[in-house]
This record gives C-alpha cells, structure tokens and sequence, in this order.
C-alpha cells in the first residue's frame, strides 16, 4: 500500500512533465483511417482492401484496455464485395473484443463508404460531409460507331451465350442490360438490408428517397437518421472520454514491394531496358487509374 501511494505521489509530480506520448491517459481510443475508394487498387495508388486494412484493424481492436475503436472514413465508395467484407471484419472484431465503435466520416462517407460507416455504432459527420448514395452503379463505354468509321472488325470467339456480354466492341443487347440490373438490384438489396439491420429505428425518412443512391450533407444525414451527429474526432471523444483521452493512429504497413516500386521510374543518365518499358506500361495504367477514381471522386463534387 505505502509502495503504491508513493508511486502515485511520484507520478503525480513527473506526469505533468513528460511528453503526451508518456503521459498516463484516463482513456485509450486507437483509430483506423479508412480512406480512399474502395477495391480500386494500383501498385502506387493503393485503394481499401480487406487485405489492406485487416492488420490495422486487428491491432485497434485488441489495444490493450481501449474504450472504444474510432474509425475516420474518407471514401467515395467503389468495389461492393470489398465493402462488405470490410465491414464484416469490423463487425467480427468489435463483438469479438466487445468493442463499441464510433464512425467519423470526413469529406465523404458515401456508397460503399457508407457501407462501412454503418459498421459502427455511432455515425459523426460534418455539417458539410457528403453521406448517403445506398445505390448500386456500373458503367463503360462503346466503340461499335469509332470502329465502323476506322474499318476494323471485330473478332470474337466464345463458348456460351452470355460469356461476351456487354462487350464494349459489339452492339449492346436489351436482354444484356437487363441481366445487368437484375444483379445490381440483387446488390442493391443487400446493401438496402445491411443499412436497415445497422440503423434501425434511427432511419426517418422514405424508403423511396433513403435507398434512391441520392446523397446528402452531413446535417441532413443526421436528419433522416442515416449519421447520429454533427461533430468531429476530437471534441467527441475528449467529451465521451475526457480531456486527457489518447488517441493512437493504428496506421496501415507497407509493404516491401509498395516502398520498392516508388524507386523506380527514374532512367535518367543510363540507358532504357525492359525494366523502363514495364514501368512505363505501369504509368500508362496509373494514369487511366487515376482518371477513373477523379470521376468516382467527382461524382460527389469533391
């Protein structure tokens, strides 16, 4: 007792003098940052995987006596089944450990994004955060008019009917589109059902409207029940967990390869080889990749 009582009089006159790394906190809350689109994934523009975030997630949930895990979301959506086996994951760990789980969503928590929000508890957002689009997208392109006007044929050959449906190069079919909607209709529903199952009696607007795909600012979010509040990382957890509440970065790892590839690329003073022609292949796919996640990105006018 006397031993314990002088180590408290001791802390009591050092603590307030270490650094805030050292300092003994009334409440440990490890966070995650969930950011970027998900399942769309290149050597150098790493998007948010399973694979990608399951060491991270782990590590937060079993933080030696945390109160809580928080998760800082910033994404527009992208791969469904990447979405919901992240949110699983979540969901596996937070009752595994008997976690509860706040969600902060940043600029946007939209479409898959959102998926994993509703794998929280509690859902904060700003007054300005995009949140919503529980819809199902997929698009492409067709070239059957540009090849018509540059002569060139196509070539295909197939065992099953369906196996070249919707191929950008050949004129599309009423029976293919339909085949398309019945599946995302199919998705549509799941994530209608996941929503519903994580949100509850909290949704108050129509059904009509909540599932339309449609997306709102934060502060109607709250409103029909798809965000709890209106608030930010620090002033609510300082608030749910007190003043001195730490808050680890649980940051993801790299990779070996991840830090390797940045290397390459730069040819300058010796001569090009195989390794410079597959690097430039590499930045060809880099920058249609990063057209495409601009226009996911854009769709939510960020």
């Amino acid at each position: 007792m006397t031993g314990r009582t002088f180590g408290e009089r001791a802390w009591r006159i050092v603590g307030p003098v270490l650094p805030r790394r050292f300092r003994r906190a009334s409440a440990v809350v490890p966070v995650v940052r969930l950011s970027g689109i998900i399942g769309f994934s290149t050597p150098l523009r790493p998007g948010l995987t399973l694979s990608g975030v399951a060491r991270s997630l782990e590590r937060a949930f079993t933080w030696g006596g945390a109160g809580a895990v928080a998760l800082v979301i910033n994404s527009p959506g992208g791969s469904p089944v990447q979405s919901h086996l992240i949110f699983q994951r979540i969901r596996q760990l937070a009752e595994e450990n008997e976690r509860p789980v706040i969600a902060f969503v940043e600029d946007v928590g939209a479409s898959g994004g959102y998926m994993v929000a509703c794998a929280a508890d509690e859902i904060v957002c700003d007054p300005t955060s995009i949140v919503g689009s529980i819809g199902v997208v997929g698009g492409g392109f067709g070239f059957t008019g540009l090849m018509e006007k540059l002569g060139i044929e196509r070539r295909l050959h197939t065992a099953g009917e369906r196996k070249a449906m919707l191929d950008p190069f050949l004129p599309e079919k009423a029976e293919d589109v339909e085949r398309v909607h019945a599946i995302q209709r199919d998705i549509h529903e799941s994530f209608i059902a996941i929503v519903k199952a994580r949100r509850g009696a909290a949704l108050a607007g129509p059904e009509s409207e909540l599932f339309s795909g449609e997306y709102w600012t934060g502060r109607k979010a709250v409103e029909l029940g798809l965000a709890d509040r209106i608030g930010d990382l620090r002033s609510t957890l300082r608030e749910r967990f007190g003043e001195e509440v730490s808050t680890p970065l649980v940051a993801a790892e790299r990779g070996w390869f991840g830090r390797r590839l940045r290397g390459l690329g730069s040819s300058l003073g010796r001569a090009a080889g195989p390794a410079d022609a597959w690097v430039g292949a590499g930045l060809v796919e880099e920058f249609v990749s990063a057209i495409e996640a601009r226009a996911l990105w854009a769709r939510y006018g960020l």
